[in-house]
């Protein structure tokens, strides 16, 4: 199974990526961690959200019980908010060494599903319809998405899905790299008008949290 874990302290990026926080979530039976870090290196992107504010994202795989998880990760930040996860990778982000810092923006999106939609029609049209749609017209070279199955904290918002998409680091401020346009004022905006529509479609054009990342992964068995 997969846990996501929206962290609101400040200044946990070096806590995360050390090794007494890698060997406490291993010590609950996770097989990988990845960190996601609002930092320094991703300052100039963009974010925004209804939210309170997300300053890191961990995720972690485990065959154990996820309450072992959200324990380690409330001993670091004790509002942190977690769910459990069905994980997905229409567009499978290229492998880094452990410890490593991807050569990316790592922008993670939380979802949430606006009333006029059922669970399963929101599911559907996001997974089954936006997914090209969203591959087709921004500039990724990684895109999983997290499908929520439950919450695992009594406090957590009601996010339905949560999203994870890679641009090259210039997307940050340019946004002929963030869409992919190659530098086509035109297909800039014939893609950026596409991607709103199928957006607004499903709801997320608005009421979405948005953190811009650098990314980390690391094997804990």
């Amino acid at each position: 199974m997969k846990i996501i874990a929206a962290l609101h302290a400040p200044a946990l990026g070096d806590v995360l990526r050390g090794s007494a926080f890698r060997d406490d979530v291993a010590a609950g039976g996770a097989t990988r961690l990845q960190v996601n870090v609002d930092d320094d290196a991703v300052a100039p992107a963009m974010r925004f959200g209804p939210g309170v504010q997300i300053t890191a994202v961990v995720s972690v795989w485990t065959p154990g019980s996820p309450d072992a998880v959200v324990d380690v990760v409330r001993r670091l930040d004790g509002s942190a908010d977690a769910w459990l996860v069905e994980e997905r990778e229409p567009l499978a982000p290229p492998a880094v060494a452990d410890g490593a810092r991807a050569d990316t923006l790592a922008n993670v999106a939380f979802l949430r599903r606006p009333d006029t939609l059922s669970p399963e029609a929101w599911r559907t049209d996001w997974l089954d319809r936006h997914t090209q749609v969203a591959i087709d017209t921004q500039g990724t070279f990684g895109y999983v998405q997290n499908p929520v199955l439950e919450a695992l904290t009594a406090d957590a918002p009601a996010v339905a899905g949560i999203v994870e998409e890679l641009f090259p680091m210039a997307a940050m401020t340019d946004h002929h790299a963030f869409y992919g346009s190659g530098g086509d004022e035109a297909e800039f905006q014939r893609r950026f008008a596409v991607l709103m529509e199928s957006c607004e479609r499903f709801g997320a054009a608005q009421g979405l949290d948005l953190v811009p990342t650098s990314r980390y992964t690391f094997t804990l068995t």
